[in-house]
């Protein structure tokens, strides 16, 4: 039984016992905001909306180990507002600081700007738009300046990118070895990490955007 589930794909492996979850219900207790610029984050009525003029990365607090999928969905909103820009769905998973002593993400208050985040060891996608043109997964190897990109971790395809005000749900999966992405049910991205990033944070990310989330919850894979 454990071999045959072992070679199911990515995107088949059901989740099993959910160990965080946020309705967005009650506000932003488990959240903590890195910003660049005069952002307005706010939960209610089940969604998590992300308005930010410059870049945000909003961290989950609890501390994840693996093997886990993060599950929630998310639209770019196209509603006229002053940073409707559909540009990017970003997020990092199993985010650990290397220049913290403990390695934890939240040792540290970033300012939001991208750079800020080179240090982390940790898995990324980043699902673009309009201004920007790619849609990429990265393995970040905890060193300013290095953010490595495989060729086929490098996608350009208009199904690729993000449509205004579709809401799409995004499975983010840290199995051992095997890491994936997967959107609306079939898998975007996947690698064998040979020294995979077994424990480590969560964080939203977005640059100049107005993004929305829902049904967020961690399962135990």
């Amino acid at each position: 039984m454990l071999a045959a589930l072992a070679a199911l794909p990515m995107a088949a492996r059901a989740p099993g016992r959910i160990l965080y979850r946020d309705d967005f219900r009650h506000g932003l207790m488990q959240w903590r905001i890195e910003a660049a610029g005069d952002a307005k984050v706010a939960a209610r009525e089940g969604v998590l909306d992300i308005d930010t003029p410059a870049g945000l990365t909003l961290w989950f607090l609890p501390t994840l180990d693996g093997p886990i999928a993060i599950d929630y969905e998310v639209r770019a909103v196209d509603a006229g507002g002053p940073h409707d820009a559909v540009s990017d769905v970003n997020a990092f998973w199993m985010a650990t600081d290397a220049n913290a002593p403990d390695g934890s993400v939240l040792a540290t208050r970033r300012s939001g700007v991208f750079e800020d985040y080179d240090p982390l060891r940790t898995y990324y996608v980043g699902i673009g738009g309009n201004r920007n043109t790619t849609t990429r997964m990265r393995r970040y190897v905890g060193k300013a300046g290095e953010r490595p990109l495989l060729p086929e971790h490098d996608r350009l395809a208009r199904a690729d990118m993000l449509e205004p005000n579709r809401w799409f749900r995004l499975r983010l999966i840290a199995d051992g070895q095997r890491i994936a992405v997967v959107r609306d049910g079939a898998t975007l991205f996947s690698m064998t990490d040979g020294a995979p990033y077994r424990r480590g944070h969560f964080g939203v990310r977005t640059t100049q955007s107005h993004i929305q989330i829902r049904n967020f919850s961690i399962s135990r894979l």
